[in-house]
């Protein structure tokens, strides 16, 4: 497993039960996840008096309830980076804090590579990746089919200082949003893809990730450059594993381009017991070299 554990401004601090602790800067915040189906016993004092807790309802979906006052968001630091927290409906807060351990393997990627880089980052969120790439000194287009989440992005640009880099800011569907890029002729020499479980497109179409993803990366491989970089693909379906991810780049970027895949599980360390939290899984191609042979283990 490849583990996020160079944080200073967020921590995981214990997780059971469905559960998890955690400290967003100054602010502890308790959320509930599908993984933590262990039943230790709770090793701090932050699980009394943490500021919000995100309770699951029966029906779907839940809410926040929070026993001290909290700003409506605050700023935490990955590095160079700086990041917009805040709690929404759906218990996120706008971060996923384990993909650090792939920004920081993008980075070396693009500033190893000894040329100008051009990077798509599909279902791009609030810009993690976006942001890792464009401080590596890549050329990004952001797509996102939510205008909320790009312009979260777009501020989480401007905290950290990137807003003049070269970054496209688009809200589209990012199928739709390919297919138009092949028949435009643009290529990327790195595609980054992070897509949703489970979801519905603006006219109603359901979105399952088993379903859809093979054909959505073999549509990506048409806008890919002669010489493409990398080509890294997200997960947190518990059901589509390192090694299913591995396969589909394999016989769609690979079968196209040779190179290298490797996968691996990410995770966040848990300082009460010092155990990983699992939190999906990343496979990556690489067009080889030294880099390319395979992922980095923590």
């Amino acid at each position: 497993m490849r583990i996020a554990e160079n944080w200073t401004d967020y921590r995981l601090i214990d997780c059971t039960d469905g559960e998890k602790l955690e400290l967003w800067g100054d602010v502890a915040l308790i959320r509930p996840d599908p993984q933590i189906i262990w039943k230790t016993e709770r090793r701090s004092p932050l699980w009394e008096t943490a500021h919000g807790h995100y309770h699951r309802s029966e029906k779907g979906g839940g809410q926040w309830s929070f026993k001290k006052k909290i700003p409506e968001s605050w700023l935490i630091s990955c590095g160079d980076l700086r990041f917009n927290i805040r709690p929404t409906g759906f218990k996120h807060t706008g971060l996923f804090p384990e993909q650090a351990v792939n920004w920081d393997y993008m980075d070396g990627l693009i500033r190893s590579a000894g040329r100008p880089i051009s990077v798509l980052n599909l279902f791009a969120y609030t810009g993690g990746a976006t942001l890792a790439c464009a401080n590596a000194g890549a050329s990004v287009c952001h797509v996102d089919a939510s205008k909320g989440m790009v312009q979260w992005a777009r501020d989480n640009a401007a905290s950290s200082g990137l807003s003049e880099k070269p970054i496209r800011w688009i809200v589209d569907d990012c199928e739709k949003f390919v297919r138009r890029e092949i028949k435009r002729g643009r290529r990327y020499d790195a595609v980054i893809m992070d897509p949703p479980s489970y979801g519905r497109g603006p006219t109603g179409e359901v979105w399952k990730l088993e379903d859809s993803i093979y054909d959505l990366v073999k549509l990506c491989v048409g806008v890919m450059s002669d010489e493409p970089l990398f080509f890294l693909l997200n997960s947190y379906t518990t059901g589509l594993s390192p090694s299913v991810m591995a396969y589909i780049l394999r016989e769609t970027v690979g079968e196209k381009f040779g190179g290298t895949v490797s996968a691996d599980e990410i995770g966040l360390p848990v300082e009460s017991s010092g155990g990983v939290l699992p939190c999906g899984s990343t496979a990556i191609w690489t067009a080889g070299g030294p880099r390319g042979l395979s992922l980095p283990h923590s």
